[in-house]
């Protein structure tokens, strides 16, 4: 009889989703530039939820911007994200969603995305303004503290299409930035971000510059600098 009720309060608290793996969603659209490398994120993105208890789920859908079905998973992840990519009724969803305390991960372009939407630019950090030529670069890890940075280098040395920001907001606290004096084309001086995190408007966003080329998604630094991320996002931080 007491494995019988055992049975039956434990099923009760799997259907209700106490018990129930979090989930996230990939949303990858682009109206502007597309990268080649969203595939390799989506697979090193899939891969990490497998390899770490959460379900990912993949989008270049719009409509999915309901807050009925974003209020399913535990962070949205705007993977390489280009363009005006969510009118206005999904773009009201989406804010609802991240009021309600979602989460948000923005990789790479997903500063290059919703120029004319100011919730968002706060949201995500930055605006991009241009890149030069694809190059190695240093990177100075500038919180050690974080869960996205814990296991990286103090200088960190790696390939990349490193971004200029043409706006950075001021609310951000910013995890890594980039040495300009270590590559060519650099516009934002001695105190140029390349990853942050914020609380925003009742939900967690995280933000990595990083994650341009196909070598990033096999990166074993860059995946633990992106899972982190990710992690914060849902909630996990604290974990």
């Amino acid at each position: 009889m007491k494995n019988k009720l055992f049975l039956v309060i434990l099923v009760s608290l799997v259907t209700s989703g106490l018990f129930a793996k979090q989930k996230v969603l990939i949303f990858s659209k682009t109206v502007g530039w597309h990268h080649t490398s969203i595939p390799a994120g989506i697979a090193a993105i899939t891969k990490l939820g497998q390899e770490n208890n959460f379900d990912v789920d993949t989008s270049i859908d719009a409509n999915k911007f309901t807050y009925e079905n974003l209020k399913r998973y535990a962070a949205v992840i705007f993977l390489n994200t280009t363009g005006d990519v969510l009118n206005d009724t999904q773009q009201a969803a989406f804010q609802k969603y991240i009021e309600a305390g979602g989460g948000f991960v923005g990789v790479h372009s997903a500063t290059d995305t919703e120029y004319d939407w100011p919730w968002y630019g706060n949201l995500v950090g930055a605006y991009f303004k241009n890149h030069p030529a694809q190059q190695n670069a240093t990177f100075h890890v500038v919180d050690h503290d974080f869960i996205a940075t814990k296991d990286l280098p103090a200088e960190w040395k790696r390939f990349d299409e490193l971004y200029n920001f043409k706006w950075i907001s001021p609310d951000i606290h910013v995890l890594i930035t980039i040495d300009e004096k270590t590559y060519t084309g650099g516009t934002n001086g001695d105190n140029h971000p390349m990853s942050w995190y914020h609380n925003y408007d009742g939900g967690r966003a995280f933000y990595t510059a990083l994650g341009h080329t196909d070598e990033s998604y096999v990166d074993p630094l860059y995946l633990k600098h992106l899972l982190g991320g990710i992690e914060y996002a849902m909630g996990n931080a604290g974990k």
